[in-house]
């Protein structure tokens, strides 16, 4: 398995409905709001890479209200 942190930038106002919809995208293990130049830290627990790729760039940021994200794959 593939573990990936998705920093996700947020539109003011939009964070505690942001994390319910991102915990809901499929790999998503968690989300949690967080203070600093983020909104909210996704974990990714996933098959491979593609699927990171899947998760972060096609579903977290398709979910209206997303600003940007940033995406880590843990590597151990």
């Amino acid at each position: 398995m593939v573990k990936a942190y998705v920093m996700v930038k947020a539109n003011t106002g939009e964070a505690d409905r942001l994390r319910e919809s991102i915990e809901a995208v499929e790999g998503v293990d968690s989300a949690h709001i967080v203070a600093g130049d983020v909104d909210l830290i996704a974990t990714v627990d996933v098959p491979s890479p593609a699927d990171v790729k899947d998760v972060a760039a096609t579903h977290i940021q398709g979910v209206d209200g997303v600003e940007d994200t940033q995406t880590y794959i843990a590597m151990d």
